[in-house]
């Protein structure tokens, strides 16, 4: 394992997209001005469109300037980012032009890192394209963007076009959630800390929940989202990489494939929704009309470019269990939605009361403990705990609180690094792990896909919830059900 940054060429196909221009070079332009990159890194911006490098330079500085924070821009560190760009104009789909990324490199010897910041469905052919071009050696890698594929089918389809051309080792498939500070924390609070290793599992967890939820509607991406949803959207990527983090076992050490191993023996271990348990442990909804943030939004169906017969889904909740002598009978409630009250991903970990109980009967409720794990809009970390309410007059009366470690008031000099900052230097350093590996999105389809055939055997409609709320209310009754309740203390 390689722990010192290596001077790479990077080669970005998707230069002028959306997350090109909103992420990765905020995120580049971070690791340059903290010292992180390699002095003879440089970066190719690869696109359809025909510009040139000083225009191209140009579009990247305009998006810098909106993105970073004055405070962390200067001239100095700006111009020598930009230098680092060039600019090639090439077509995907077609070997006439992949010669120019050959004429860029000039036979350097640095490993080449490919960006694929474009459709999946794109990712085949740009791979084929860059052996055909001998754009390509043995310690050349790339990195492509989940989700991949629409499902399982189309998942084994594009990785085997990509791992016709690169080894499984050469492969990174980016998830960004795995590159939050508070995820990559899981493991040190998680595995580091006997207070919490010695109480992970069924004997003192009573359930977990996992929200993500979201204030935005489709935000332009109809004809995308409308041919997947929000289980495919964001459960097969981002939901189950959270659970995998939260219910997988201590791996041996830190590699890569010691850490993918226990996710994956999780994603193995997942009990499948379908049967009778389509009616009772997922709610499947759509929003219609409402208020977001004190803003009046119209409803899915009535989205620019809207097909107004759709049945796709933009909320789900779900019950699950992990089938292990870890988790045996501990449920795991997931939801995530669009125009949501707030934006917020959030994993509450929910400890079982003590046995015996010896304070007031009518505060019973209170007497367990919650670690709550927030990814955002703010990182932190807090466990909810009781104490004795202060007062003369309180008697021995409860009162529940937390023990906070908010990150950005633990480290106020610290700057968070945004996911993307960390993902990109953990390919330069070639570690994976962080990373997804392929069994790990083939079993994660494989779950998603049987939920899908069971609603589409049954003709489950999504139920309607108004946009500004939490979802619909039988996502409520689905927990409630089982004397639980989700939390919703923000």
């Amino acid at each position: 394992m390689t722990e010192e940054t290596q001077a790479v060429d990077l080669a970005l196909f998707g230069a002028l997209g959306d997350l090109a221009l909103r992420k990765l070079y905020v995120a580049l332009y971070h690791l340059d001005r903290e010292g992180l990159l390699a002095d003879e890194t440089r970066i190719l911006g690869l696109a359809r469109q025909d510009y040139e490098p000083d225009a191209f330079r140009a579009r990247v500085r305009d998006a810098l300037e909106h993105r970073v924070d004055a405070s962390e821009r200067t001239e100095e560190s700006m111009v020598r980012f930009l230098e680092r760009l060039d600019y090639a104009q090439v077509d995907f789909t077609t070997l006439e032009g992949y010669s120019r990324i050959t004429d860029w490199r000039d036979g350097r010897e640095v490993p080449m890192v490919i960006y694929l910041s474009v459709p999946a469905s794109l990712y085949g052919d740009i791979c084929k394209h860059l052996s055909g071009a001998n754009c390509l050696d043995d310690r050349s890698r790339v990195v492509v963007e989940k989700p991949i594929g629409y499902d399982l089918d189309t998942s084994i389809e594009i990785n085997d076009a990509i791992g016709a051309v690169f080894d499984e080792s050469s492969i990174y498939r980016i998830d960004h959630y795995l590159g939050k500070e508070t995820v990559q924390n899981l493991l040190a609070l998680r595995f580091a800390n006997p207070l919490f290793g010695d109480q992970w599992n069924q004997s003192k967890i009573s359930h977990v929940e996992i929200t993500v939820a979201e204030t935005v509607g489709i935000e332009g991406r109809w004809g995308y989202f409308d041919q997947a949803g929000q289980l495919r959207d964001m459960v097969q990527n981002h939901l189950m990489q959270l659970l995998c983090m939260i219910a997988m076992d201590p791996p041996s050490n830190l590699d890569s494939d010691s850490i993918r191993d226990e996710k994956v023996k999780v994603l193995k271990a997942l009990r499948p929704i379908e049967g009778d348990m389509l009616d009772t442990d997922v709610v499947r909804g759509q929003y219609v009309s409402g208020a977001v943030n004190g803003k009046q939004v119209p409803g899915y169906l009535e989205e620019e470019d809207a097909n107004t017969e759709s049945r796709t889904e933009t909320f789900v909740a779900f019950k699950t269990e992990v089938s292990n002598w870890r988790w045996a009978g501990v449920p795991f409630y997931l939801r995530t939605g669009k125009r949501m009250p707030q934006k917020l991903s959030q994993i509450v970990i929910h400890f079982r009361p003590q046995s015996h109980y010896i304070f007031d009967p009518d505060q019973r409720s209170l007497a367990s403990n919650k670690l709550v794990i927030k990814l955002q809009p703010e990182e932190g970390i807090s466990l909810q705990v009781l104490t004795k309410d202060s007062g003369l007059d309180k008697g021995m009366r409860l009162r529940q609180g937390p023990l906070n470690l908010d990150f950005h008031t633990a480290f106020p000099q610290a700057r968070i690094p945004d996911a993307y900052e960390r993902l990109l230097l953990e390919v330069m350093k070639g570690q994976q792990y962080l990373f997804v590996r392929r069994d790990e999105v083939e079993y994660a389809w494989r779950w998603v896909d049987t939920l899908i055939e069971g609603w589409e055997k049954r003709g489950v409609a999504p139920k309607r919830y108004p946009a500004g709320s939490w979802g619909p209310v039988s996502s409520i009754a689905m927990i409630t059900k089982d004397g639980y309740s989700w939390y919703e203390d923000y």
